[in-house]
């Protein structure tokens, strides 16, 4: 409540980063009750100053339909207007809406540039993504060697997605050395974080003693577990 206080006058003078900041206190409820339509509000004024950030948080607003009725022509619009900005997360899910053919044409080439530029900036979801790009060979020649590398740097940021992913391609040995311990690491860390595919594979992975010890107490935990998610 005191946070949006202090900026409201800040925010209603105009000041970009103060507008930003209260579009975020609205949408979260942090000191104030949730409001979307605030929320869009002022992430409106920030992003027709320029501010890519709110440019993008209104894009996804309008993608959700939250606060406004949902719109992908509007969501991408706005959301490419950031990317264009150098927005890393922005590049990734316009790079997303493409792939999806939300409020743009569908084209896996433009996709696989977004997540490219997104990935090239260190962001791990555009990593992941471009990642998918080359194991499918989506708007890029199909190409496991990057896979694996794309995968590899998504993995080192946390992506559950990617460490499941790079671990099945260590266990089959596609793009890499096959290296069955690695591969079971690998699902662990995704398992570790709730993941229900990383905990399936590690649960087959004790079962069958492939890069890890045969233990059917843990097979079953780590299965069950992924039934349940």
């Amino acid at each position: 409540d005191v946070a949006a206080r202090e900026l409201l006058p800040l925010a209603t003078s105009g000041n970009i980063l103060a507008q930003a900041a209260l579009g975020d206190l609205y949408r979260k409820g942090l000191g104030v009750a949730k409001d979307y339509k605030e929320a869009v509000r002022w992430y409106r004024l920030a992003a027709e100053q320029g501010n890519a950030e709110s440019e993008l948080d209104l894009g996804m607003m309008y993608a959700d339909g939250t606060g406004v009725a949902q719109d992908y022509k509007q969501a991408a619009r706005r959301i490419r207007l950031a990317a264009e900005q150098g927005n890393a997360r922005a590049q990734d899910d316009l790079g997303c809406l493409y792939a999806e053919g939300h409020g743009v044409t569908q084209d896996y080439k433009a996709a696989a540039k977004w997540f490219r530029y997104s990935a090239e900036q260190g962001n791990a979801g555009g990593q992941q993504n471009l990642a998918a790009a080359y194991a499918s060979g989506w708007g890029v020649p199909q190409d496991y060697k990057e896979a694996v590398k794309w995968r590899t740097l998504a993995a080192a940021q946390g992506v559950s997605r990617a460490q499941w992913t790079l671990g099945k391609m260590y266990a089959v040995g596609r793009g890499v050395e096959q290296d069955l311990v690695k591969a079971a690491k690998l699902f662990r860390l995704a398992a570790e974080q709730g993941n229900a595919d990383g905990q399936a594979l590690l649960g087959i992975s004790c079962y069958t003693g492939l890069g890890v010890p045969m233990d059917y107490v843990q097979a079953l935990m780590w299965c069950d577990l992924a039934v349940a998610g």
